[in-house]
Parts: structure tokens; sequence; C-alpha cells
């Protein structure tokens, strides 16, 4: 009976592969799509923007899901870029369901580039697509992209606050939008722009799983972190909580998506839309140093310029005077 079962099951799985393999489609560039789901909405044409969701495989294996997030957007070409996505959603109407699978082989190929890391010989990339609407012009697109990023940012914000109240952490949320748990103030002053601030840290998903430390010897870093206050130079969240500690403080940071690595995430390690926390403790605050002048093509050695314009340069110095 159990062979009898898996017998069947192997029949009803070739069948289905035999199905779609016999309806997929190919563009100019050779691209394989098959629509899997027919719409009953308008055909896209060249000019529209369109919003849909997508799924990507990579080798089988999923790698992103935007069903659950925010939809894609993209503008509708005439033709589309060759062997891209784009090619395929022209060839689309509103409502459509369809699959698109690369190859990896023709991508190394077409753009003469080595085998990207993690792939070999003959792996496939494959997307599944659902057009969700289309819009005439940019303020109509523009607008329907505003309104789901509103939507993604409620959607982080409580997905942070359910954590937190299942986790009985009392955290505030500053005026940015980052969730703050203070351990220890630190000392007073605070830094503001132009400090430079060293800090220990640890950043974690919101499974416990460790990304980054320079705590963590496994890391492979452990020299401490110089962030100055105003340059930007971490994610718009990490710098908000430094900003709420004092010399010493300590703290965890619970940053929304929003606030860290956003809607391009950082691979391999933090996946697109995805909440952050950080450990921190703040070393050391001070001045940040002064910034380096960088040489430019027109300067000249010393000794090469004419008396005339060393002396004008040497009027004008501070040292000078």
């Amino acid at each position: 009976m159990r062979y009898l079962s898996t017998l069947i099951s192997m029949m009803l799985v070739a069948v289905l592969l035999f199905s779609c393999s016999g309806s997929f489609q190919k563009t100019k560039s050779g691209l394989l799509y098959q629509i899997a789901k027919k719409g009953k909405g308008e055909k896209l044409k060249p000019g529209n923007y369109v919003k849909f969701h997508v799924k990507t495989y990579q080798k089988d294996s999923l790698s992103y899901n935007s069903y659950d997030k925010l939809p894609a957007f993209m503008g509708v070409d005439s033709v589309g870029r060759p062997y891209d996505l784009s090619e395929v959603i022209p060839l689309l109407t509103v409502g459509d369901s369809v699959v698109v699978v690369q190859s990896i082989d023709t991508i190394v190929k077409l753009m003469s580039i080595p085998m990207p890391p993690g792939f070999k010989k003959g792996d496939k990339i494959k997307y599944h697509l659902t057009i969700l609407a289309a819009y005439k012009s940019m303020p109509e697109a523009q607008a329907a992209f505003d309104e789901e990023m509103k939507k993604q940012k409620a959607k982080e914000l409580a997905a942070i606050e359910g954590y937190l109240k299942d986790k009985k952490i009392n955290a505030v949320k500053t005026q940015l939008g980052t969730y703050i748990e203070v351990l220890n103030p630190g000392q007073a002053p605070l830094p503001d722009s132009g400090k430079q601030v060293s800090v220990k840290y640890t950043g974690l998903k919101f499974s416990g799983k460790k990304f980054d430390s320079n705590i963590d010897t496994t890391f492979g870093h452990t020299d401490p972190l110089e962030v100055i206050i105003g340059q930007m130079n971490v994610v718009p969240g990490f710098e908000d909580g430094i900003k709420q500690l004092g010399k010493g403080g300590k703290a965890r940071l619970f940053i929304p998506s929003m606030l860290a690595y956003g809607m391009t995430g950082s691979s391999p390690s933090i996946e697109p839309l995805e909440n952050l926390i950080f450990e921190i403790e703040i070393l050391d605050i001070k001045d940040a140093p002064e910034p380096v002048a960088t040489p430019n093509m027109f300067d000249q050695p010393k000794g090469t310029q004419s008396n005339s314009s060393k002396s004008s340069e040497e009027g004008n110095s501070p040292k000078a005077k």
C-alpha cells in the first residue's frame, strides 16, 4: 500500500513537471517564463508603473519573499532589458501570476562575469511573480509606494512592540523610532554632533542569532567601533541609540528595518526589511579628529612653486600670521 501511494505521488509529480515544462515560453533573449494563472485586469503598457509581489528561489531554495513584506515597483518599458524580469513584465496583465527562470550560465555569458559565489554551472534562479496593480503616471505610483511604506513601518513597529511585550522588556521609543532598553545610562554629557564615540556591540536577529560583534572573537574583529555623530557612517537606528547614552552607558536597541538596512538588507547575514537588535556599550566620547586634507592633482611638490605663488600662499596661511 505504501509503495502504491509513493508510486502515485511520483506519477503526479511527473505529470505536473511535464505540463509545466510544456507551457513555458521564451522571450527574444531566451528567458523562460510561464503564466501560471491568467489575470483579468488591464494589459500592462509602456510608460505604466507596476506593483507586484515576488518570491525568488536560488538553486530551489527560497532567498526572498515579498508576499509578507513590501511589494516591488517597476516601470514598464516597451522592450525591457535582455534576459531580465523587465523583459517579461510588458507581456503581462494585472492579476497574472508568472514563473520566470534564469540560467546562471546565460547570465555569466551575457554579462561577461565570473561565476557568482555560491553558484555552479547549470544552476537556475526562479521568480514567482503576481501582478497587483498598474499605474499610469509616476505620481500615482509614488503615492501607492508611500502608502505601502506607511503600512510596512506600522507592521515593523507592531512586531517590535509585540516582541517587547512577550519578553516583558521595558524599552522606550525615541522620537526617531528606535526602541531602547537602557541598562546603564552612563555619565553625562550625552554625545552630540561632531563627537566621536567608541562602541562595543553585538548585533542579533529577533530569533536571537548573532550576525556581527566586536565582542565575540568568532567574528574576527574586536577593536571598538568609532562612530562620529552626524556623519551617518552607521545605520540611523544605531546612531540614534548611541545618542541616548553617556560614557559607560549600556543598552539594547530594537531597530525597525527602516532605521536599519531597509529594503536592501545586508547580504548574506541580514534580509531585506529585517528588524534588528543591538547590544551596545559606550566606552568613550571625545571630540572627533580634524578631517585630513585630501591632496588633489593641482597640488605641486614643495620647491616647485614660483616665488610669487609661494609668497601669496604663505601670506594666507594661519601659521604665517
